[in-house]
Order: C-alpha cells, then sequence, then structure tokens
C-alpha cells in the first residue's frame, strides 16, 4: 500500500465467499422439509433480513422483525412456526420449530473453514519426549508440550499455546493460540478453549499473619468433562486440594473467572465477565447472566437463572429466577427498582407536606 492512501470499509458489513454453495432444495432436505417453489435457486450465505441479497438465506424468529421480513430482498426465510407473517409473500418460507437451531445447521454447511495447523508436529514446536500424541494430533507453530502429557487423537493445538506436564486431554480437543493450560490437569473429550484462556493458575488463597498476606498454597486440579466450550482470556484456577471441575456440555464466555475448588454442574452457561468465588457449586443447567457476581461458599439450584450484574450473596434455590444487587427474586427485585425510580417524587411530595404540616401549626416555613 502506498503511504497516504486510503482504506475502504464496508458501510454495513463484509461480504465473506461461500466456500461452496447450497441449493434452496438441498437446504430443505437438511431441515428435514418439504422444497418450497423455486427450490432450484443457488443460496450463497445467511444474513439479517435488512442486509440479505438475492442470493442469500435470511431467518426470523421474533415477531419484533415481521417489518423487516415484509421488505427483505432475500432468496428464503427461515421462519419460527410460532411467528405471524403475512398470509401472502412473495419470498419463499422455510417454517422451523426453532429459526436458531435452523441457522446453526446451515451455517454448518455453508461456514468458511476455521484455519488449522496440518496434522503432524511443526518444527519449531518443543514436545517433550515423555509426551504422548494420539494419532491425527496436529501442532501449530512454537506450541510447547510438557513432560507427561497425553493428547488424544485428532487433538489440534494452535499456534503459541502452553501445555504443562503431567496434562491427559481427550480426543478431538481444540486448543486456540495462547491458551496455557497448567500442569497436572485433566481435560475430557471435543473440548474447545479459545485464545488466551488460562486453565490451573494457583486459586486465590491467602491468610493474614499479623505482617503480610502469606500464601496458601494451591496443590489441587481442574478437570473440564466433555463438550464444554471456554471462551477467550477466562480463568479457571487449580484447586486448593481436590478439584476445580466443569460440568460436561457447560459453555463458558470470554473474560469469565472461576475460583479454586468451584463444582459446576453439566450444561451450564456462564455469560461473560462473571466472577465466581471459591468453593461455590452450580448445579445442572445453571445460567449466571453477564457480569453476575458470585460469592464463595454458596450453591446455585438446578435450572437456577441468573440476570445479568447480579449479586449473589447466599444459596439460590433450584428454578429460581433472579436479579439485583443483592439478588432477590425477579419479581421482587423488579417491583423495588420500580420503587427506587420513584423516589425524586415521593421526596418532593414529602417535602410538600412538610411544609404544610408546619403552616398549620404556624411554624416557620422554610
Amino acid at each position: 500500500m502506498d503511504a497516504g492512501s486510503t482504506l475502504t470499509f464496508p458501510q454495513k458489513r463484509l461480504i465473506v465467499l461461500p466456500v461452496k454453495t447450497l441449493t434452496l432444495s438441498q437446504i430443505a432436505v437438511l431441515l428435514n422439509l418439504t422444497p418450497p417453489a423455486g427450490s432450484d435457486k443457488t443460496i450463497t450465505g445467511i444474513a439479517m433480513l435488512e442486509d440479505a441479497g438475492p442470493t442469500e438465506l435470511s431467518f426470523l424468529g421474533s415477531d419484533r422483525y415481521v417489518n423487516a421480513f415484509r421488505t427483505t430482498k432475500a432468496a428464503a426465510v427461515m421462519v419460527q412456526k410460532r411467528v405471524k407473517i403475512p398470509a401472502e409473500t412473495s419470498v419463499p418460507v422455510l417454517l422451523v420449530d426453532d429459526a436458531d437451531l435452523a441457522v446453526g445447521k446451515v451455517l454448518e454447511q455453508l461456514a468458511p473453514p476455521v484455519p488449522r495447523p496440518p496434522v503432524g508436529v511443526d518444527p519449531t514446536a518443543r514436545v517433550h519426549p515423555a509426551a504422548r500424541l494420539g494419532d491425527n494430533v496436529a501442532i501449530g507453530a512454537y506450541v510447547v508440550i510438557g513432560a507427561g502429557s497425553v493428547l488424544g487423537k485428532g487433538t489440534i493445538v494452535h499456534p503459541s499455546a502452553v501445555i504443562g506436564d503431567d496434562v491427559a486431554m481427550g480426543d478431538d480437543c481444540e486448543i486456540h493460540s495462547n491458551v496455557v493450560i497448567r500442569e497436572r490437569l485433566i481435560i475430557g473429550h471435543r473440548v474447545i478453549i479459545h485464545a488466551g484462556a488460562v486453565l490451573g493458575s494457583d486459586g486465590f488463597g491467602y491468610r493474614w499473619d499479623g505482617r503480610q498476606h502469606v500464601k496458601i498454597p494451591q496443590i489441587g486440579t481442574v478437570i473440564i468433562e466433555d463438550d464444554v466450550e471456554i471462551g477467550s482470556c477466562t480463568c479457571i484456577d487449580r484447586a486448593k486440594f481436590g478439584v476445580t471441575r466443569i460440568g460436561r456440555g457447560s459453555k463458558i464466555d470470554n473474560l469469565v473467572q472461576i475460583g479454586h475448588n468451584v463444582q459446576t454442574g453439566p450444561h451450564c452457561i456462564i455469560v461473560g465477565q462473571t466472577g465466581i468465588a471459591g468453593s461455590t457449586t452450580l448445579g445442572t443447567g445453571v445460567v449466571l447472566g453477564g457480569k453476575t457476581a458470585v460469592k464463595d461458599h454458596i450453591t446455585i439450584g438446578d435450572g437456577a437463572i441468573t440476570a445479568a450484574c447480579s449479586a449473589l450473596l447466599g444459596d439460590v434455590p433450584a428454578g429460581a429466577l433472579v436479579s439485583g444487587m443483592p439478588a432477590v427474586p425477579h419479581r421482587q427485585s423488579l417491583r423495588e427498582q420500580g420503587a427506587i425510580r420513584e423516589l425524586p417524587e415521593l421526596r418532593m411530595t414529602v417535602r410538600k407536606l412538610e411544609k404544610d404540616v408546619a403552616k398549620l401549626k404556624g411554624d416557620p416555613v422554610e
């Protein structure tokens, strides 16, 4: 590029050319649907209703976007069955039970592949002679793998990741760049860990001895069960004793902190910037909204949900929906927030009443 030249940026979105295309008929078959009219049309990608062009597929999962559906130029639209659309439409419609899941199925076919290192060990990688690698493992540039570590078949390690000594990792895992997995950890099958995550750092354990904070050794481990996905720059601390455990199928967003000896059940969702203090237990299917703060040594029951920016200071019963700081049942939180919004007007009313009472008593009024 010449000095002084100007880059041109797209106004709305970057068009990513697909590696392959599908016909509308093939997409209908993929979704177990009857192909609509014009099903020989070629589909080159998926876009939002307002952005989609005549060769792109779109989707509609909520009544709030019906107006955008009326004006879309998409080749066809996947519409969730419960959404009310105009009876007559010029756009072919694919009626689906869940629009988001349908999008996921189609994207698996159309999405460009993620760049990955080839099978084998890059010559710049440092794999300890006492490490064992399964069949078809791909180890990228400048990866470090410590003594005694075992990686299962089909596992991919992207450039500059570090895996410490005596790590046991299952099959078909994917470890992205700059991930650090400390020593003596156990990682299950099909685990995805995104760039910059750190697993197995010392738990935050100190004790004041009258003069200084004394570090308490953290000698436990971390177990990540099967089918877990961990976001970028998330930190999961090793246990003081025993295990910090992430249950199978759980999904953890970016920038999450999980303290020592935390136990999560299967299929939990933990959204970005959440912090969970040590020795907390999450049941099955718990959902923690973004920026949730969780106190140590509490229990969150199966299926409980916290709204974003909640602060959990005590146990949460199974199936509860809580919000607020401190968190209370969501309906109660909404009532409290409504009352707080009324305080300025209430304060003015009280001051007026105080003046009226003072006048009746003959007292001076400020």
